[in-house]
C-alpha cells in the first residue's frame, strides 16, 4: 500500500503540515503510518497511540489534561525539563487503530487543542 501520491515534482519539497489530497491527512503524519508499515506493522490492528504536547504553565496543561480525559485519552501532565521551563508536558495515550480517520480526527483534536491554549502539539508515535 503507497501512502504516498505526491503529484509535484520530485525536486519540489512537501510542507509536511499540508494535506494529502487522496486522505486528508498531513504530509507528517503519513510518514507516521510509512514507518509504522515499514516496521511490519497492521495498520487494522489495535495499538499504543500516544499524542505529545507542550503547554506554557501548569494551569494551562492540566486544563488540557481534563479536555483530553474528557474525550476519552488517558491524560498526563510532565514537568518540564530543566532547559526549558515553559514547556509542561501534555502526553495522552490510548489504544485505537490507526486509521485514516482516527489518526485525522486525532490530531485536529490536539492541534486544535494547543491552538486554544497557546500550547504547542508535537506530533504523535504509535507502537509497531
Amino acid at each position: 500500500m503507497r501512502l504516498f501520491g505526491k503529484k509535484r515534482g520530485d525536486d519540489e519539497p512537501v510542507d509536511p503540515n499540508e494535506r494529502s489530497p487522496q486522505l486528508g491527512l498531513k504530509y507528517k503524519d503519513l510518514m507516521v503510518l510509512d514507518q509504522l508499515m515499514k516496521s511490519g506493522a497492521d495498520l487494522t490492528a489495535t495499538r499504543h497511540v500516544i499524542y505529545y504536547s507542550y503547554a506554557p504553565s501548569k494551569e494551562v496543561a492540566q486544563a488540557m489534561e481534563g479536555e483530553a480525559a474528557e474525550a476519552g485519552w488517558r491524560a498526563e501532565v510532565r514537568e518540564p525539563l530543566p532547559d526549558f521551563p515553559d514547556q509542561w508536558g501534555v502526553v495522552c495515550e490510548r489504544h485505537a487503530v490507526t486509521s485514516p480517520d482516527f489518526v485525522r480526527e486525532a490530531d485536529d483534536f490536539f492541534q486544535d487543542l494547543a491552538d486554544r491554549r497557546g500550547a504547542e502539539y508535537d506530533g504523535w508515535e504509535a507502537s509497531a
